[in-house]
């Protein structure tokens, strides 16, 4: 089997001279060489997004399909990242070499599709940073007329100082591409091209049309501005197609396009030829990230110290390790290193490391260094850059609580060093390093903390996460709760900051046994079942049989437990629930995450949580040391009617209409939920609907026939949650099943969960 050495890859290739584009008798050869040739202009605009193939195996004569989860058997250096969808977690591949386009295009993957986002620091899906227009020709309509319109939209994005690049995406029509020079929020870049589509149409109404429907595209263009929703791609600027001639997404220039008679979809060859001649015409559109290790390789020699230098750009991480580094050099002085994106931000504190807040030391912040020097330490010669004895005098991790341009606040949890710190600038790269008081060193004690919010997990895969650095809880189904217990005094807040305390009168038993005691915990309120597994509906209509599963102390006498480790935090709770029966502290649960959650499916919980050791509680924030994993899909929705039921229902509620408000507060409908109520849910909801009735609907979406008929619309306040299988293709919940009301949700705050 043939082979090809890609820098430091070897990828094995195979039926090079099979025929993939019969008509003009293009092998797979051609397809590799082309990947390959076009790496340096392409690269730039795929990488760090998660790519999806449309493979062609044998041939585009041939049925294709999509791939998007990376198989097991896929080489390892390639970059990969989990993205949780609706049944499952798929892994997507990340491509940023020239091996990795081979490697495509030994797949077949003719066609790479990508978002306009991409994966942030920490394998999250960041925010877009780019628009683009699909310009679609509808029947009678030629490129000429598409090249038009993207005129047009090059000229209505150029009045907010926007500027726009043109692709004929070498199958129909032209994609008109964005770059955003600000972070939108989620859903922002749908809602910004939304309104640049149907600003368009009205403009001109005989040539454009921003509606979905396929029969409003006859003689115009479809301004299709949906593909900047995040879950859609679009095939990638420089990508093959799959069409009977090797046509490939061809950058253009606007010149080309205000004179488009001979305007035409150009071959892969063409399109190299090009960029051959011209570079890359979208080289404004993905610049390519800053290398933040350039300065630091132009301070040093790999030939004459032992330092590390990495020959290229580090790729960005989410690692949160820091060294202190004791430098004798031509002053002695202590390098405080810690790691962000990818590399070691570094100060040179000449008096070391402040030991009380009474002292503040001169910090000197330096050139970033390479992930390697955690490790690092040697004698770097005389002569050289930095020439001296270098030591590691303390490592370990790091919490951010402030991460700005002049400031950051983090807390280092080392062997020597622990507590806030904060790097202040002064002055050019002059900081200050102050040690910050902690909470319990305020006068006699921290006071009593009220109303305090949550500290939120996020959605991730638990699959990789070892015993070592993290702990591994249930995900308990019930309502998540902050307890205030001040001297035998009992308050409840749910999530939202709202008192629930007269809801649960059974805890009112822990406030008396804690009477001697002021404490804040953080818990799950829940009713167990006969088997042992919260029964949420149970939840709903029986708060007296409710009991408070505690997994968190986040105050005690006097004393903030914000800011230790969670284990040890959770050692104090383990030890206050000795003296307290009635405070129930689950288990945590053995081995890995991927242990943990199966055991989590073997009894029936709703998933996982899984805390890093180290981690500190963040009040209200969502952290990236806590992660949870769900072993099924829920969704809040908002109410905006109900169907009359048939059978034992008959004059009763059958099923509930439901509807998740867009990025515009317009209620967009999602299905319709009629299993999962007890008799005593449906009388209570027909008694809080029946005072909410209104003549029309309120939803912004038409409801199919069959759902419109018999409807009784209501004003859509109220919130509810259910559980579901998938969502389906029109934007539809599969298998809803209801829980019950959130009413500590408003219905703003309701949105599609990713």
């Amino acid at each position: 089997m043939p082979s090809r050495k890609f820098g430091d890859i070897q990828v094995e290739f195979s039926n090079l001279d099979k025929v993939l584009y019969p008509d003009t008798g293009t092998t797979k050869q051609e397809v590799i060489d082309y990947y390959v040739a076009i790496a340096p202009a392409m690269i730039p605009h795929i990488a760090g997004r998660p790519v999806t193939r449309k493979r062609w195996p044998n041939g585009v004569e041939s049925t294709p399909f999509f791939e998007k989860n990376l198989a097991e058997h896929a080489p390892d250096w390639i970059e990969r990242h989990a993205i949780e969808h609706s049944s499952r977690a798929i892994h997507y591949p990340v491509f940023d070499s020239v091996a990795g386009l081979a490697w495509l295009g030994q797949q077949a993957s003719l066609e790479i599709h990508v978002p306009q986002w991409r994966f942030d620091t920490e394998g999250d899906r960041g925010s877009a940073t780019r628009l683009v227009f699909d310009l679609d020709p509808g029947d009678g309509v030629s490129l000429a007329e598409c090249a038009q319109v993207a005129v047009a939209v090059r000229d209505m994005v150029g009045e907010i100082d926007l500027v726009a690049f043109p692709v004929t995406s070498g199958s129909k029509g032209i994609h008109v591409y964005v770059p955003l020079d600000r972070v939108l929020s989620p859903g922002g870049a749908s809602k910004v091209a939304r309104q640049v589509a149907d600003n368009l149409e009205k403009m001109l109404p005989g040539l454009v049309t921003a509606t979905m429907a396929k029969s409003a595209r006859h003689g115009k263009v479809f301004l299709d501005w949906s593909q900047n929703n995040p879950a859609k791609t679009t095939i990638a600027p420089y990508s093959m197609r799959g069409r009977a001639q090797p046509t490939a997404a061809a950058p253009r220039t606007w010149a080309e396009l205000e004179n488009p008679e001979n305007l035409r979809h150009l071959r892969f060859d063409e399109v190299l030829d090009r960029f051959t001649r011209f570079g890359d015409l979208l080289h404004d559109l993905d610049p390519t990230p800053e290398d933040k290790l350039a300065k630091y390789r132009s301070m040093r020699n790999a030939e004459k110290t032992p330092e590390p230098v990495p020959p290229a750009s580090p790729k960005p991480s989410a690692g949160n390790a820091f060294v202190i580094h004791e430098h004798h050099a031509r002053r002695l002085h202590w390098d405080v290193r810690l790691e962000r994106d990818g590399v070691l931000v570094c100060w040179a504190v000449p008096k070391g490391v402040p030991e009380s807040p009474k002292e503040n030391r001169l910090a000197v912040h330096t050139e970033d260094h390479p992930i390697e020097y955690l490790d690092f330490a040697a004698t770097i010669p005389k002569g050289q850059y930095g020439g001296g004895v270098m030591t590691i005098w303390d490592t370990g991790t790091y919490e951010t609580e402030k991460w700005r341009d002049d400031e950051v606040i983090i807390r280092l949890q080392g062997q020597q060093v622990e507590g806030r710190f904060a790097f202040i600038q002064t002055g050019g790269k002059n900081w200050l390093m102050h040690r910050m008081k902690e909470e319990s060193e305020t006068a006699s004690g921290a006071d009593f903390p009220r109303g305090m919010s949550p500290m939120l997990a996020t959605a991730g895969s638990v699959d990789g996460l070892s015993e070592e650095e993290w702990c591994f809880e249930a995900k308990w189904d019930g309502y998540r709760l902050i307890a205030e217990i001040d001297r035998g005094e009992l308050k409840l807040r749910s999530r939202a900051g709202n008192v629930v305390t007269d809801r649960y009168p059974g805890l009112q038993e822990l406030a008396g046994e804690l009477a001697e005691h002021r404490v804040v915990l953080d818990g799950e309120v829940v009713v167990l079942g006969p088997n042992g597994v919260p029964d949420f509906g149970m939840l709903q209509v029986d708060g007296s049989a409710a009991q408070l599963l505690a997994f968190d102390l986040l105050y005690l006498d006097g004393t903030s437990l914000l800011r230790k480790k969670f284990t040890d935090r959770r050692r104090v709770l383990e030890a206050l629930a000795l003296k307290a029966p009635g405070l129930s502290v689950p288990p945590l649960l053995d081995g890995s995450g991927a242990d943990a959650l199966a055991e989590s499916r073997d009894k029936g919980w709703e998933g996982v949580v899984a805390k890093r050791r180290d981690s500190v509680y963040l009040p209200g924030k969502r952290g990236h040391s806590w992660i949870k994993a769900k072993n099924w899909l829920t969704q809040e929705v908002v109410i905006g009617g109900w169907k009359r039921g048939q059978g034992g229902r008959r004059g009763r509620i059958g099923s509930l209409l439901l509807g998740i408000p867009d990025d515009d507060g317009q209620l967009q409908y999602v299905g319709k939920v009629g299993t999962g109520f007890s008799e005593k849910v449906l009388e209570s909801l027909s008694d809080q609907l029946a005072p909410m009735r209104r003549e029309d609907s309120p939803f912004a979406t038409a409801l199919p026939t069959a759902e419109r008929k018999d409807a009784v619309w209501v004003e859509p306040k109220l919130v509810g949650e259910v559980r579901f299988g998938e969502w389906t293709g029109p934007g539809r919940l599969r298998h809803p099943a209801w829980r019950g009301l959130r009413d500590d949700k408003h219905p703003d705050e309701v949105r599609r969960e990713s």
